[in-house]
């Protein structure tokens, strides 16, 4: 496919130049939209707080979250290449630093290797074991974007990938992952399949036209119905990690306000309007959080 840049509006262009650079790189890391970066903190601070039975070392917190930082960024950077000729064609990436033609695909190779060697050098202070399956964690961060070439599931790579994080809090904190950890990393991979799937339901009559696999391309008509499963089976998933973690009722209410919101999401995309499906995306913030304040309360109250 041909690259056809849609050409940068007027007021982009009255900005001096190392201007316009900074912003364009402000954007190929998405800092102007930080919800990535909470989707992918929330699994990590759920794993740090059961790991740490509400007390993680302040300093393997504080690894784990500029991780996810420069993470998210690095891999914000990489997808852009892989889908720097689909951008472009894509009402709601158009304006994306690679499809306008502002960074050079060279250029994003080069800020996903600095961000993730930057991110690899964070995790050089914790132990042996947590840096050697760090390396899975960039490895799907890197091979993420490419897949949805190839299936239409790549939200199975992308939950692996935002998982990951759960496994290195225990292993960062114990050596060891205990076998409701993995649970708790599955119930992860289900809710980038939920939220990334909303996600997806935006984009598909521009990914129904030029060709780019999705998951709510393949869910079809039955998007809602399994997008509902799938939240049944995150939701029996956390419960059940509550239950082996010896968790109460702070987390027990936690999980009864993110089975409301996941009822709300299913009211925002009963009509498959894009941005009520967004919405319904950037509400998974919400379920992120309550699970959280719900985990700290629990932990705090004892």
């Amino acid at each position: 496919m041909s690259e056809q840049y849609p050409r940068i509006d007027a007021l982009e262009q009255q900005r001096p130049a190392w201007q316009r650079r900074l912003r364009a790189y402000w954007k190929l890391i998405r800092a102007d939209r930080p919800i990535g970066i909470f989707l992918l903190l929330w699994p990590a601070l759920w794993a740090l707080w059961i790991a740490g039975e509400g007390n993680p070392p302040w300093q393997v917190a504080l690894i784990f979250v500029l991780g996810t930082v420069l993470m998210r960024s690095a891999g914000c950077a990489i997808n852009d290449y892989a889908d720097r000729d689909f951008d472009g064609h894509v009402e709601r990436t158009a304006g994306r630093p690679l499809a306008t033609g502002l960074i050079r695909p060279r250029e994003a190779l080069a800020v996903f290797a600095v961000l993730a060697l930057a991110a690899f050098g964070l995790v050089l202070f914790l132990n042996r074991l947590t840096v050697m399956i760090s390396f899975v964690a960039v490895t799907l961060a890197a091979v993420y974007p490419f897949m949805k070439r190839y299936t239409h599931l790549p939200q199975l790579v992308l939950g692996m990938a935002f998982g990951w994080a759960v496994p290195m809090a225990f292993t960062a904190l114990h050596g060891t992952v205990p076998p409701f950890a993995w649970e708790l990393f599955a119930a992860t991979v289900i809710w980038a399949l939920i939220y990334d799937t909303e996600y997806a339901m935006v984009d598909r009559e521009d990914d129904l036209r030029i060709g780019i696999k999705s998951s709510a391309i393949l869910f079809g008509r039955h998007d809602r119905l399994i997008i509902g499963l799938l939240q049944l089976a995150m939701l029996a998933l956390l419960w059940d990690v509550g239950r082996r973690a010896g968790l109460g009722w702070g987390w027990w209410g936690g999980l009864l306000a993110g089975a409301g919101l996941f009822a709300w999401q299913q009211v925002l995309i009963r009509h498959r309007e894009r941005q009520a499906c967004f919405r319904a995306f950037l509400n998974n913030n919400a379920f992120g959080l309550v699970l959280f304040l719900g985990l700290f309360l629990d932990y705090l109250s004892r």
